[in-house]
């Protein structure tokens, strides 16, 4: 959740649609325009009308939002206030994501990518691969939350974090409040849903040993399933880690997180619930390379 399509689309819900806009013809592969004098308005075009989202989907999307906030929160440990990189970048300079082809990392550290280059390409390797371990499920059983955490921080780090982490997803009240029981499990018959999807990674500072690089995301969460009172929304983040090469392998020290870039949202049909369990469940997780 910091709470989760292949983050390229500009609308809500899973993947996109592969569509363009009007006036390009599937058939005869040519555009067709139709200039109008400034100011008037083709009175044969078919007029879309504003999509005004419900009181209730807002509250929802509101409620989502307020819980990112809170578990970054508690994954920072409360010590940096959130913040931009762009003051970071200007004077650190910047490296924006481009295929290279080279292959991620050699291994895993109990399912968790490790073994990255000690290089620019691997640090953002890195913090793609962990921004979707820390936003996924499994940060909400202890297990393998706390195998997360010894994979991804540095070792001192991790210690800090275990305790303000075991409280906020031991707490009942926060996980009725998501829609889950006391052991984190989701309805009978419902999925619960928490996915970071990258889209992109840039090196804020790079300095051999020590690097900082942000990292944009979609991310989904909510319980998908008939009757969800918090059902699957989208959002998208931006977190900037601080990693520091520890132990032959990049290790997180610190990161922030703030909202967005958050594109347009497109005039789409959200999916039924059915449809976005077995998305979910269909479409695996990736491994992410820069």
């Amino acid at each position: 959740m910091s709470l989760g399509d292949d983050g390229y689309r500009s609308g809500q819900g899973s993947g996109g649609d592969g569509g363009g806009y009007g006036g390009y013809d599937a058939d005869d592969h040519h555009l067709t325009r139709t200039r109008l004098p400034e100011g008037e308005v083709d009175p044969y075009a078919p007029q879309r009308r504003p999509v005004r989202p419900s009181r209730n989907l807002i509250t929802i999307v509101a409620v989502v939002v307020l819980l990112v906030a809170a578990i970054a929160f508690a994954n920072r440990g409360g010590d940096k206030s959130s913040h931009g990189d762009d003051e970071s970048s200007a004077k650190g300079g910047s490296s924006a994501t481009a295929p290279s082809g080279v292959k991620p990392v050699e291994g895993k550290n109990g399912g968790i990518p490790s073994g990255f280059a000690h290089d620019e390409q691997g640090v953002q390797s890195a913090a793609a691969n962990f921004a979707v371990v820390l936003n996924s499920t499994d940060m909400y059983k202890t297990d393998s939350r706390l195998r997360i955490l010894d994979a991804v921080y540095t070792p001192d780090v991790a210690e800090r974090r275990r305790g303000p982490l075991d409280k906020l997803y031991a707490d009942e009240a926060f996980l009725k409040r998501i829609g889950l029981d006391s052991n984190a499990n989701p309805p009978k018959g419902m999925t619960f849903i928490s996915r970071a999807n990258p889209v992109g990674t840039r090196i804020v500072k790079y300095e051999g040993d020590r690097a900082s690089v942000a990292v944009w995301y979609s991310a989904l969460f909510g319980i998908a399933g008939e009757g969800s009172k918090t059902p699957v929304a989208e959002s998208w983040y931006t977190n900037t880690f601080e990693f520091s090469w520890t132990g032959k392998d990049w290790k997180i020290t610190d990161f922030t997180q703030k909202d967005g870039p958050a594109p347009v949202g497109r005039d789409q049909t959200a999916s039924s619930a059915e449809e976005m369990s077995d998305a979910v469940k269909g479409f695996g997780g990736l491994t992410y390379a820069r």
